[in-house]
């Protein structure tokens, strides 16, 4: 056995007698809940101990808090943020900045919120790596295996759909601004994205990324900087049309804008992998995850702010679910530069790839789990082989998706209605509620309770609304569509 694979199995087996031994009986924490007794929990934390090797081997707790604090800025302050414009045109300008202002603070706070719950177990021997574990161990098995897993699991994959159907859609665009004639179809960009994907996703571990995701950092600096001098340049054009800033449509269609508006904005906060992020932090991590969020949201603040501003001001109502559909217009004046077009396509373009990097550990963590074996070395031949065949088959079977549904977009909202709010602006307050027990009397336990019920109903609002909006939009739907 090589020097790696030893030191692997002597953690591994640490790991294991720890679990063994501490069954997670002290649970001074937080009482599990009812439908899982002490008995169950212990069982179930062996089982938890045998599955260590996906920590070990994905998920490695090796980072510091500004590698942490690159791959929560890559999760966030992605592509996505050239929505915002759009979600503005159904609020307006007070509305809009109040909401991405609310948003943001909310999303924040829940993230540091969910951090201190996870400081807090590990100070008292309980370090929870995943949030199925941490859910298990706040509110129980059942909620857990039926709600919480599924939820996140699915929000990770159609994350991972959405990066790959971008990323070809930019690879695309890229190629009909060098040759307007081309008629290379959308599905073949969207094969090659992905099969740029299957590589990148070779990279043993998490932490392995964090080089990549400072790289992806910067590139989000480029592009939204970017994005935001073009939007100036193009709303000084005099060939655009004038600019309309009042929400139109009937009541109804006012309302359920308000709806899609904030589901849009909290898709873009989200994250939903909060926990797996903060088990990539070495020990001790007391503290260690709110530098890292306050690092992301410095970067949040730049980007996200400029590009609603000027975006909404160049375009008003007209503003499209990507900024770029505007800056790029498929008929009519040329509104920007052509280096600062391809400058922008080139930086989402290589974003993205760490973007869906990102959300395909989790699924990793699992695979590693089920099939690595602890006890031989990361680039054996039997750790590389079901390695390089699970994670291959996973991303061509997004790649597939991706190319099959070129209207993903409304899919992608609805699961982040769905998916993201109950993740991150509904469960890390309810985690808090019930771990740290706040006094009745204190403004933090009203504060919490009230997020949790705003946010429950902006969650299943949103979700109707983006069904309503599927519905409408059902008819233009087409399958391996060359968009």
């Amino acid at each position: 056995m090589n020097m790696e694979g030893k030191d692997h199995a002597r953690d591994f087996k640490m790991q294991e007698a720890n679990g063994l031994t501490n069954g997670f009986n002290s649970l001074d924490v937080v009482s599990p809940s009812p439908s899982l007794s002490q008995e169950e929990y212990r069982h179930s934390s062996l089982s938890d101990a045998r599955k260590d090797v996906g920590t070990l081997k994905v998920l490695e707790s090796k980072g510091t808090w500004l590698h942490a604090g690159y791959h929560l800025t890559t999760a966030i302050a992605a592509p996505s943020l050239l929505s915002l414009p759009y979600a503005f045109s159904f609020l307006g300008w007070a509305p809009g900045l109040l909401a991405i202002t609310i948003c943001g603070l909310v999303s924040s706070y829940a993230y540091c919120l969910l951090s201190q719950v996870l400081d807090d177990c590990a100070s008292k021997g309980h370090r929870f790596y995943r949030f199925r574990e941490l859910s298990q161990f706040v509110i129980g098995q059942k909620w857990t295996r039926f709600f919480v897993m599924p939820v996140q699991f699915g929000v990770c994959f159609v994350t991972v759909i959405g990066a790959i159907l971008a990323g070809g859609s930019a690879v695309k665009l890229i190629y009909k601004g060098a040759n307007a004639n081309g008629s290379i179809p959308l599905a073949e960009f969207v094969a090659m994205f992905g099969a740029v994907m299957i590589l990148l996703s070779q990279l043993p571990s998490f932490h392995s990324l964090r080089y990549i995701n400072l790289v992806s950092v910067i590139l989000c600096l480029i592009y939204s900087l970017a994005a935001t001098v073009g939007s100036v340049l193009a709303g000084y054009n005099k060939h655009i049309p004038p600019k309309d800033y009042s929400v139109v449509g009937n009541p109804t269609d006012k309302l359920f804008g308000v709806f899609t508006s904030l589901s849009v904005m909290a898709g873009v906060y989200g994250v939903a992998i909060i926990p797996e992020i903060q088990a990539t932090i070495a020990p001790p991590i007391g503290g260690k995850m709110v530098k890292a969020i306050a690092l992301c949201y410095t970067v949040v603040v730049a980007t996200f702010y400029s590009v609603s501003i000027a975006g909404y001001w160049a375009f008003g109502n007209d503003a499209q679910g990507n900024l770029f559909d505007n800056l790029v217009p498929s008929y009519g004046p040329q509104l920007n530069p052509t280096w600062l077009v391809a400058i922008s396509g080139f930086s989402i373009v290589a974003q993205l790839l760490a973007i869906g990097l990102v959300y395909l550990q989790p699924a990793f963590d699992v695979f590693e789990s089920l099939t690595a074996d602890a006890n031989c070395g990361r680039y054996t031949l039997r750790n590389v082989v079901p390695r390089l065949v699970l994670r291959s088959t996973y991303v061509s079977l997004a790649t597939f998706l991706a190319a099959m549904l070129p209207f993903f977009g409304d899919i992608v909202s609805l699961v982040g209605a769905f998916g993201y709010t109950p993740l991150d602006f509904v469960l890390p307050m309810l985690f808090y509620q019930l771990v740290f027990k706040p006094s009745r009397r204190t403004y933090m336990f009203w504060l919490n309770w009230v997020i949790i019920v705003t946010f429950t109903t902006v969650g299943i609002v949103g979700c109707i609304a983006t069904v309503r909006h599927i519905a409408i939009d059902a008819n233009n739907y087409k399958l391996f569509a060359n968009v």
